[in-house]
């Protein structure tokens, strides 16, 4: 995805999400099963990332414009869809070698799902990648950037893809 893929959102979208830039003109549809990351989003963050396979995201993860986008996840063979922030870049806190696709599903679990399938429909673009003078900072803006997700994700040009036939599990 290049940003031309991106286009400028409405007003009301841009009112209700504070900080949202873009809908995506194509989602980005991500299918693979969750891996174990480099463990600082639960651990460090307090913040439960899905991490999925290298393998599964390929082209798209080369593609993709680096930053925060929102969208919609499911996850293995539940019907349920939530709500999802979600960062693709390099992660410049950590100084990453290798660019990553980390979501955080806005839902409490209450069990892990290593393993299981995990399918992401990215539909909006927040804002560029970013780094961050401390971790308390890099914390408090990962909370900004899931609030203002939940407020966009809510509005109807974002809930309609909530739908897409893309996050229903696949019949065995």
């Amino acid at each position: 995805m290049d940003s031309s893929a991106i286009n400028d959102i409405p007003r009301e979208i841009e009112d209700a999400g504070d900080d949202v830039k873009s809908l995506l003109n194509d989602v980005i549809k991500i299918k693979g099963p969750v891996v174990k990351g480099f463990g600082r989003g639960s651990k460090e963050l307090g913040i439960p990332t899905a991490n999925v396979d290298s393998d599964a995201l390929g082209q798209c993860l080369d593609e993709a414009v680096s930053g925060i986008y929102c969208g919609w996840a499911s996850i293995g063979s539940s019907d349920e869809v939530y709500k999802m922030v979600m960062s693709i870049g390099w992660n410049p806190f950590y100084g990453n070698k290798q660019k990553t696709a980390e979501p955080w599903i806005l839902h409490d679990f209450q069990e892990s799902f290593y393993g299981k399938e995990i399918r992401l429909l990215v539909v909006g673009y927040l804002r560029p990648e970013a780094n961050f003078p401390s971790l308390e900072a890099l914390i408090e803006r990962i909370h900004k950037d899931a609030d203002i997700s939940k407020k966009a994700l809510d509005l109807p040009e974002f809930l309609e893809k909530k739908n897409d036939p893309f996050l229903k599990p696949q019949s065995p």
